[in-house]
């Protein structure tokens, strides 16, 4: 028994050792091979990861890239519009001020025997004229011009050898614009 046991356990010791000695040598050449696969994975894995986040990031900077110029068009339109509308009401603010221009016009046409009466109207028109001038109104020559549909309006028509081809030979009313908007016609007749 004691042969037996002792052959057993010399057996048992060195099967455990003969078990142990191998798998280090099995695992040492596994750990290699496995080494060298396993970098290159998580190279490859942190070079795709890098190559997803620089897409994104050129993905987000051409969004971000197409909303600022978006807002720069809006800007702009924005900024378009609102002139427009200034333009527009400035425009026909000026126009329903027109008839007060039309009544001292008139005024000044009529015969007064009172100079100071005259000379006040004088004065109001010439202030009235100065504000338009402020706004950047300007009144349309007509008198002796040719007539242009672009700035006057032709009510009358007169046939007259000695005046010129399209020649404006009287207005009825006078014409404004402000800058290269025509505010109103001029009313006109015209020659031949």
């Amino acid at each position: 028994m004691n042969t037996d046991e002792r052959n057993n356990t010399p057996a048992e010791e060195s099967a455990p050792e003969t078990e142990t000695a191998p798998a280090p040598e099995t695992a040492a050449p596994e750990t290699p091979a496995a080494e060298t696969p396993e970098p290159s994975s998580p190279e490859e894995a942190l070079r795709k990861e890098l190559a997803e986040a620089k897409a994104a990031i050129a993905e987000d900077k051409d969004k971000y890239l197409r909303l600022l110029a978006e807002y720069d068009n809006f800007r702009k339109r924005s900024s378009r519009e609102r002139d427009n509308i200034y333009a527009d009401v400035k425009a026909d603010t000026i126009a329903k001020l027109l008839p007060v221009y039309d009544n001292l016009e008139r005024a000044l046409k009529q015969e007064t025997a009172d100079e100071a009466y005259r000379k006040g109207v004088e004065m109001t028109m010439n202030q009235f004229m100065e504000v338009l001038k402020g706004l950047g109104v300007t009144p349309i020559e007509a008198l002796g011009k040719t007539f242009d549909p672009k700035e006057h309006n032709a009510v009358m028509h007169l046939e007259d050898p000695e005046k010129g081809e399209q020649e404006i030979t009287a207005e009825f009313q006078k014409g404004f614009r402000m800058g290269e908007r025509v505010i109103r016609f001029s009313m006109v007749q015209v020659a031949n």
